[in-house]
């Protein structure tokens, strides 16, 4: 068993959004481990901090887990999802293009803070959020940057007080890890207690400026029509463009493009971003993704498939909770 290999039943768990699903969890750990005649506490548990109504219920999290958690983990990919999701309806919480919406925004950098300092204040560990960036073979300029990124993206969490982090592949262990050496000699940083920060609420909902363009547009869809393909084709995460994109990188694709719809946001050279203009990119971008190497991660009738499933979720009239869902749906309806 694990326990006897001095190991045990680690969980992490995503999308929590309050305490009251946190102590849901707590129950159904507590009640494991009677009915296994386990020791209170055996099960332990990391929570995923990525979702804006979680960023204000940390410590509440921490607290109803208080037996079983180990720490919380920011999850910024699926925290912009979220943010865009839950303001989705207000044109003044419009994002600008995905590339631009960074960790050294204003208000990624507080919430990153914010957990740091709440699991510290608690003894619990504060883990980082995952670089995309992937290695880029046979274009060392291209392949250089990529590294530099992530390198001054691990800096920048071992200098704040991480615990921790994630990289999205084998190859970039070496280079978080010297960063984090470098600013945490020791096997933690519980001793940096970051009282010099303070965040409020409104720290946490400063939009960031900067400009909607064209390319946000094409690369919103591009990703967002290709990693349904490759779901569709049974991949959780998909290498495109270089970057290690997963369903949440997906869902910030298709929530932007739905809300930039919606409330008729400008591009940076004027045009509106209206369901002709959108369709007109879409169908570009379909040719373009039908025109290169795509076999080994899906087929032409799954790209079609996933074009038909994100061209419904833009421009639907509400904006659906999840892209897994009505994915789930379609590969239920398949023939077997």
């Amino acid at each position: 068993t694990l326990l006897s290999q001095g190991s045990g039943p680690y969980f992490y768990i995503p999308k929590l959004e309050n305490h009251l699903e946190a102590r849901l969890w707590n129950e159904v750990f507590v009640f494991a481990q009677e009915h296994l005649g386990l020791p209170k506490g055996t099960i332990k548990v990391t929570v995923l901090i990525e979702t804006i109504l979680a960023a204000f219920e940390m410590d509440e999290i921490l607290f109803e887990l208080r037996d079983h958690i180990v720490g919380l983990n920011c999850g910024r990919w699926d925290y912009i999802f979220s943010f865009i999701k839950k303001f989705r309806n207000k044109a003044e919480f419009m994002l600008p293009d995905r590339a631009d919406v960074t960790m050294t925004r204003h208000f990624l950098q507080s919430y990153s803070l914010l957990l740091i300092k709440t699991c510290h204040r608690r003894g619990a560990y504060a883990m980082g959020g995952m670089a995309a960036q992937i290695p880029i073979r046979g274009d060392e300029e291209a392949n250089a940057a990529a590294m530099e990124k992530v390198r001054a993206d691990k800096e920048r969490e071992a200098s704040n007080g991480h615990d921790g982090t994630w990289v999205a592949h084998p190859g970039l262990v070496a280079i978080a890890k010297a960063e984090f050496d470098k600013y945490m000699p020791g096997i933690n940083q519980l001793d940096v207690l970051r009282d010099d920060v303070s965040i409020s609420a409104d720290d946490l909902l400063k939009v960031p400026e900067g400009p909607i363009t064209e390319k946000g547009l094409r690369q919103n869809l591009n990703v967002g029509i290709q990693y349904t393909a490759a779901w569709l084709a049974g991949l959780g995460c998909v290498p495109l463009n270089n970057l290690m994109e997963d369903a949440a990188t997906a869902e910030i694709s298709r929530a932007q493009l739905w809300q930039w719809r919606a409330h008729a946001a400008k591009l940076d050279d004027g045009r509106v971003l209206d369901d002709k203009l959108i369709r007109a990119t879409m169908y570009e971008e379909l040719s373009a993704i039908s025109a290169s190497s795509h076999d080994s991660l899906f087929d032409e009738a799954q790209l079609q498939a996933a074009r038909d499933l994100f061209e419904t979720l833009i421009f639907a009239p509400e904006l659906s909770e999840f892209l897994t869902i009505p994915a789930y749906a379609r590969l239920v309806a398949e023939p077997a």
